[in-house]
């Protein structure tokens, strides 16, 4: 039972600390260079991205860290640890609940734009609303880093109780 416990919760601990630094990433470096193109190069650049980013890891990473969070949970009620665990996977449910939300409607709508040589990528742009879409994902990149923050503190209270 304790193997079983500490591989799930080691394993949601490593998900979700891909998915903050995916979002992270995003945020600090990602976006930022975007900003600095121009309108062609920002739209083109995004479409491509967005595609790329939709692929089985990230699907994996995304979905996988609260199911791995239930199943620890379900190995493990009756100890202070779960408290923990309860509040990762409510900050993982939120996380994936605001992207399907707010950024995943936005970058349909600029992959659903066209081709960047046929439409009016200033107008595409100013309709994706780059500011609420950072915004957004900043607001990602604390609720997946506050996962990962609870998940590693229970690892910690895990360590402690099984000496």
């Amino acid at each position: 039972m304790t193997t079983t416990r500490t591989a799930l919760l080691l394993l949601a601990t490593i998900c979700s600390g891909y998915a903050a630094g995916l979002f992270t990433t995003y945020a600090s470096t990602v976006m930022p260079g975007l900003t600095s193109t121009d309108d062609k190069t920002f739209v083109g650049a995004f479409q491509a991205l967005d595609r790329a980013v939709i692929n089985w890891h990230t699907m994996l990473i995304l979905f996988g860290t609260p199911l791995l969070v239930i199943g620890a949970i379900a190995v493990d009620r009756s100890t202070p640890v779960v408290w923990w665990l309860v509040a990762a996977l409510v900050l993982m449910i939120a996380t994936i609940l605001m992207t399907g939300a707010v950024n995943v409607p936005l970058n349909d709508a600029i992959k659903a734009a066209g081709d960047p040589d046929k439409i009016d990528v200033a107008q595409v742009r100013a309709d994706f609303r780059e500011g609420w879409w950072q915004a957004w994902n900043w607001v990602r990149v604390v609720t997946t880093g506050a996962t990962f923050a609870c998940l590693a503190w229970a690892l910690v209270l895990l360590g402690r109780a099984t000496g």
